[in-house]
């Protein structure tokens, strides 16, 4: 989900980083800026939904799929096109047919969006990098990002009210996010790294309990048009990221924020491999726990997947004994 570094000295604490496990909901950043104008969307022409879902059983587990694509992006920004979002959606599709898992397109929807959120930094500055003590995810679970108002804002203007939002994927194309993070330069310090994302999933297992429930299902989309193709996987990618709810990791690869490897769907490479069992990282079986599947009952009603019990952290205990419990790396050399 990665393009590009932007490189700055971490001299400060910016951001989260008590060290304390934050409780679900306590985001500070969960209020919009009270000048936010919500768009006003309309269904795009020549997307043919039905069509999509021709293929669709009832009774087998489902995720719902909307898709947010702004009409008045700026002329220079070609990155991603419609027909892009449709073909990596098509091949999500056909990635995760084999797992038993079908994706139901809503809608795709199309309208002008205020140019203030074209671009974003999806979280605050980190505050507390990872000393190596405990794994990625405990460190996150302790430590989670916190989005910016920037995001807020703009997820606010362009999410629409539902009654599933927080169980429903949403594919918001905007023209940039930023991701930042700390990692090791030299020595005993730290850098933060801002990297213009791709795709970015927004995951519950980074952003845990910190993300408004009505954004839960976001997805941003800033890039579908690199070469090698690898961007037609890149739905399926973070999709992956949202409903396993695992960083870039696949069997014997420990998660980061970039993996270079093909095998998995969660590498980047050319993968497309959801593995099953403790040798697979429990991927398909965390895919079919996550909150964001139902089934369809004949009578139209969703029996939904129980929702995550402490805020959506990698080892939620909705997952039970589907978790890798792997030690932490030190990554600063010892005798610091």
């Amino acid at each position: 989900m990665f393009a590009g570094l932007l490189v700055s000295l971490l001299t400060a604490s910016c951001g989260p980083g008590t060290g304390e496990v934050q409780e679900p909901g306590t985001s500070d950043s969960a209020s919009p800026s009270p000048n936010v104008t919500p768009v006003v969307w309309t269904e795009a022409p020549d997307i043919d939904v039905d069509a999509f879902n021709a293929d669709i059983v009832p009774g087998e587990l489902t995720m719902d799929v909307g898709v947010y694509f702004p009409s008045n992006l700026d002329p220079a920004y070609d990155m991603v096109t419609l027909d892009q979002v449709m073909e990596s959606l098509e091949a999500a599709r056909e990635i995760y047919a084999p797992t038993g898992v079908q994706i139901r397109l809503l809608w795709v929807k199309t309208g002008e969006l205020d140019p203030r959120h074209f671009a974003i930094q999806s979280n605050e500055i980190p505050g507390v990098p990872n000393g190596g003590y405990v794994n990625m995810y405990e460190h996150s679970r302790r430590n989670p990002s916190v989005p910016t108002q920037g995001a807020i804002d703009a997820f606010t203007a362009i999410v629409e009210p539902m009654a599933d939002a927080k169980r429903t994927v949403l594919l918001v194309v905007l023209q940039d996010v930023f991701y930042p993070f700390t990692e090791v330069s030299d020595g005993r310090n730290w850098v933060v790294k801002s990297v213009r994302t791709a795709g970015l999933s927004w995951p519950t297992y980074s952003y845990v309990g910190t993300l408004p429930d009505e954004y839960r299902g976001v997805i941003t989309l800033s890039n579908l048009s690199r070469p090698g193709g690898r961007s037609v996987r890149t739905i399926a990618h973070e999709i992956g990221h949202k409903v396993m709810n695992v960083s870039h990791e696949y069997r014997d690869t420990h998660p980061g924020h970039e993996v270079y490897a093909d095998g998995g769907l969660m590498l980047y490479g050319d993968g497309q491999d959801i593995p099953a069992g403790e040798a697979g990282r429990w991927h398909q079986e965390r895919l079919r726990l996550s909150p964001f599947l139902y089934r369809l009952d004949p009578d139209g009603s969703k029996q939904w997947n129980p929702d995550y019990l402490e805020g959506g952290h990698y080892y939620d205990p909705i997952y039970g004994d589907y978790v890798i419990r792997f030690a932490g790396v030190p990554p600063i050399p010892e005798g610091w």
